[in-house]
């Protein structure tokens, strides 16, 4: 038994010589040590011997066991050593080589059009407000002139939270936030900001965007401030030769309410596809903030008066630069976001 023993381990080892990669050393395990090896079997044999012969080929066994296990743990690091040096070698860096100059990041276009918005605006004289995104319906909807049971309230499609709060469909709660803040100062802000809407995705419309504010409270402001403000944004923003245009409209917290809209950036107000064949753009709702917001907002509108408008970010950036689906900006794909 002795000699039968010795030959399992002699040849177990020579196997192992030529093992040089870790699905071969599985390979041998298998064979040498696992439970149905020669070696395993020999010891699950024990019983069959006789009574005296037990403990030597015992211990026999159990020597061929440890040499087995010490030759295969020796050999394992080995092969680790091996596939470690392999790769440097494969993967080794030329160090004499010129390096690979590192590119600089930028700014999101989106960021970039904020921030030349801001620089407009703040030329104008108007501060940057920032708002909530998460806000009450109270002021999302009531405080503008949209109680529980106004139509209106269908216009946005509203996501809800379990708290009962919601996420901004416009950027209009601000104007409330602004006014209770400000009082009894005059008021001259941008909010801007992303909203969201419960709407299906799609190359034009996503269900949040960037919308941008503007809120003016003081004595004495009437339409003409409003348009000459839109005017010199228009013209600041996308040109100096846009002409704009005021069409009557409806918002619940403007009263009058008025569209803006501006000759198209692409045909000139020639007339294309983009612009529907009729020369104009929208750009902007707007109008003359309504008393009851301004009174909510803690104005007497009897002392007090003052403009709004909204207008976008993303729509007005697929024009003028002809970017056809408004899933880029949030798609995170540097192809697009290295072009601005």
């Amino acid at each position: 038994m002795d000699n039968h023993l010795d030959t399992i381990q002699a040849e177990a080892l020579v196997a192992l010589e030529s093992v040089h990669d870790q699905d071969a050393l599985r390979a041998w395990y298998a064979a040498h040590l696992a439970k149905k090896s020669p070696l395993m079997i020999a010891l699950g044999d024990l019983g069959k011997l006789p009574k005296e012969q037990r403990a030597e080929v015992g211990r026999r066994a159990n020597e061929a066991k440890r040499a087995l296990e010490a030759a295969y743990a020796e050999r394992e690091q080995a092969i680790q050593a091996e596939t470690l040096a392999r790769a440097l070698q494969e993967n080794a860096v030329d160090v004499t080589l010129p390096g690979r100059r590192p590119r600089p990041g930028n700014l999101h276009i989106s960021t970039k059009t904020l921030r030349h918005i801001y620089q407009v605006f703040g030329e104008m004289g108007f501060q940057v407000y920032e708002a909530p995104d998460v806000e009450t319906d109270e002021l999302n909807f009531g405080l503008l002139n949209m109680p529980s049971y106004h139509p209106a309230r269908d216009m946005w499609d509203t996501f809800w939270l379990d708290s009962g709060a919601l996420l901004r469909t416009h950027t209009s709660p601000g104007q409330i936030r602004a006014m209770r803040e400000m009082y009894p100062n005059p008021v001259r802000v941008i909010l801007p900001g992303k909203c969201y809407r419960y709407e299906q995705i799609t190359a034009r419309s996503e269900h949040q965007f960037y919308q941008i504010e503007g809120l003016a409270v003081g004595h004495g402001i009437t339409l003409a401030d409003l348009k000459g403000t839109m005017l010199n944004a228009a013209r600041r923003l996308y040109g100096a030769d846009r002409i704009v245009r005021f069409r009557g409209s409806y918002f619940p917290f403007t009263e009058p309410s008025v569209e803006v809209d501006m000759n198209c950036i692409l045909c000139d107000g020639a007339g294309c596809r983009v612009c529907k064949y009729t020369g104009w753009l929208e750009i902007a709702g707007s109008g003359m903030v309504h008393p009851v917001v301004l009174r909510n907002g803690g104005y007497d509108p009897d002392e007090w008066s003052g403009f709004a408008f909204g207008m976008g970010l993303e729509r007005p950036l697929m024009l003028k630069y002809g970017i056809d689906d408004i899933r880029y900006f949030y798609g995170n794909d540097l192809r697009f976001l290295r072009q601005f």
